[in-house]
């Protein structure tokens, strides 16, 4: 069987956003089940370290990092309209980045074969400058950036699947070609950024490829994008280590969005995304939690995941499929996107 570890540490449930969508109980929502199907006894885990300044400046300005830990100090209770925070937030986003960084590097040494790292604050919106949309620093973008300038690597591909584009990856790389940021998001919707002609610039041409899918996109439109574009572009690339910025908020039982993803699809995005780092990277994949906020559609999305890493078969859900439609046809989005990225057919 597998070897996939799990990173989870209780300080994630003390990031308190009191109400927030974004909040403790999503975690302890997807350990309860995790625990209750067994799934949690076939997992390595992996204990979290603090991210240092120093990881945390591989991504985020000096001044940035300074500002949210004296936002969070003086009491604030936001960061934002947004972005919620408490007393403990800065700790629990040093062992979320730090986290990441831990399963990255036991996947590097293969310690593991792949990981999952159930982490909160979330980070894919968090830009060099910025903590917004939910999120402090940049988890995955600090573990990629580690993976190249430490740990050796040339290439390392980032796939992000939540529904919201991961406007604070893009950033971080956008003129950077040694890491592939891939995007499948909802469009239009919160950030506002992620068109698919935003493409890189500099050295960094042609290394953002994002697909902005319409509402009410759900499994078959996911996949057409992930066969036609994203795995295509991976191959081309050929990562050393793949990423994945996991959100669950494409899920039709979420509040916050409005696609319709099922759990049986978030399974078949999975492992496609584990079948290709079998065939280009070893199998050395992370995934990172990020978005999903109904909490039954989140803990079974999580589960599918884990039983695709695992080799196991899907498990159906009490969600179940979503309500019978054809969805739009996203067929000539693609067709622009493969030619404006060479992808061919």
């Amino acid at each position: 069987m597998a070897r996939v570890g799990l990173v989870y540490d209780p300080l994630y449930l003390e990031h308190d956003t009191d109400g927030h969508p974004e909040k403790a109980e999503r975690l302890q929502a997807v350990m309860t089940l995790l625990e209750e199907s067994g799934l949690r006894s076939a997992l390595t885990p992996i204990a979290a370290d603090d991210a240092t300044l120093a990881d945390l400046e591989l991504v985020h300005r000096p001044e940035m990092i300074r500002w949210v830990r004296e936002q969070i100090e003086g009491g604030e209770r936001a960061l934002d309209m947004d972005t919620a925070v408490s007393s403990r937030s800065y700790e629990a986003a040093l062992r979320a980045a730090g986290g990441c960084l831990r399963a990255t590097d036991a996947v590097l040494a293969g310690e593991i074969d792949s990981a999952f790292c159930l982490v909160r604050p979330p980070g894919h919106h968090a830009t060099p400058g910025h903590a917004m949309g939910f999120c402090l620093f940049n988890n995955v973008a600090i573990a990629a950036r580690h993976a190249i300038a430490r740990r050796g690597l040339e290439r390392v591909a980032i796939a992000d699947f939540d529904v919201h584009h991961g406007n604070g990856s893009q950033d971080a790389f956008y003129n950077d070609p040694t890491v592939l940021y891939c995007s499948t998001h909802e469009w239009p919707l919160y950030p506002g950024t992620g068109t698919w002609r935003e493409v890189g610039t500099g050295p960094g041409l042609g290394f953002t490829v994002n697909v902005p899918l319409p509402m009410e996109s759900g499994d078959r439109q996911y996949r057409r994008a992930f066969e036609t574009v994203l795995l295509p572009a991976l191959r081309r690339f050929r990562p050393q280590l793949l990423l994945v910025s996991a959100g669950f908020d494409g899920h039709f039982a979420d509040p916050l969005a409005w696609m319709s993803l099922s759990c049986a699809g978030y399974f078949e995005l999975a492992l496609m995304l584990r079948q290709a780092a079998e065939e280009l990277c070893g199998g050395r994949v992370v995934l990172a939690l990020e978005g999903g906020y109904d909490l039954t559609a989140l803990a079974w999305g999580v589960r599918a995941c884990f039983d695709a890493l695992l080799g196991n078969p899907f498990a159906p859900d009490p969600r179940g499929p979503a309500p019978a439609a054809a969805g739009p046809d996203v067929e000539p989005l693609l067709a622009a996107i493969r030619g404006l990225h060479k992808l061919g057919d």
